[in-house]
């Protein structure tokens, strides 16, 4: 049996994030896909998370997965075996980046949640990938199943997070740190910040004409370097 592994999805998004790669990942290993659309902070979705973990696995988590990852990382650093962080940042939230979450907020709770996620889209993705109907509706699925709360609840989580760069040189596990190229949310900047933090335990990828949703932009890529990682 393969080492478990824990998976925490980005903001409105669900397990079919990761669905390209569940067929290469999930054979003979134990998946767990963390539930983070029920609680208001970050503390409390990894609380929730790390009841239900094994007692030790690996861990991957894209955009808001990756902060939630990095509080798993303050709570509990020991139950961690490898690290991934696929299109995130280690800085923390500001006025300035939570200006725009209010918004979307105040947004949701007026019953426009579909605005929201018509506003998202315009920078989930590399610009090409605009116009692939395929792929916006496969989003739009995901963001209908966290529905408007879920939603809420993920952003309040998002704009309390803490800094997470003081503490990225003791991250010692290995590490991948991947970002799509064309990242308009969490560019590669950010990725690099991150590697370059932790040092030689990580690894830095960037996926070439690839937007923030590196998982469902460029599977083939992400699942093979997964696997890498795994390995």
């Amino acid at each position: 049996m393969n080492e478990p592994l824990v998976m925490i999805p980005g903001l409105s998004c669900t397990a079919a994030l990761y669905g390209p790669q569940w067929p290469a990942l999930a054979p003979g290993r134990p998946v767990l896909v963390a539930d983070h659309a029920r609680d208001d902070g970050l503390a409390a979705i990894t609380a929730r998370l790390l009841e239900a973990a094994p007692e030790r696995f690996a861990l991957c988590g894209l955009s808001m997965g990756g902060y939630v990852a990095f509080e798993i990382l303050r709570q509990a650093p020991e139950r961690v075996t490898r690290l991934a962080l696929l299109d995130t940042s280690a800085k923390p939230a500001t006025p300035e980046t939570n200006a725009p979450r209010e918004q979307m907020i105040a947004l949701a709770e007026k019953g426009a949640f579909d605005n929201v996620t018509t506003l998202l889209w315009q920078k989930l993705v590399a610009p090409e990938r605009l116009t692939d109907d395929a792929l916006r509706l496969d989003v739009r699925k995901m963001a209908e199943n966290i529905g408007a709360e879920g939603f809420i609840r993920q952003q309040r989580a998002i704009m309390g997070r803490p800094d997470s760069r003081p503490g990225l040189a003791a991250i010692s596990v290995p590490t991948l740190v991947l970002v799509g190229a064309e990242d308009q949310i969490t560019p590669v900047a950010e990725a690099r910040e991150i590697a370059d933090g932790i040092g030689g335990n990580a690894q830095l990828l960037t996926i070439p004409a690839c937007g923030h949703l590196s998982t469902l932009e460029a599977p083939q890529a992400v699942t093979k370097a997964l696997l890498s990682w795994l390995a």
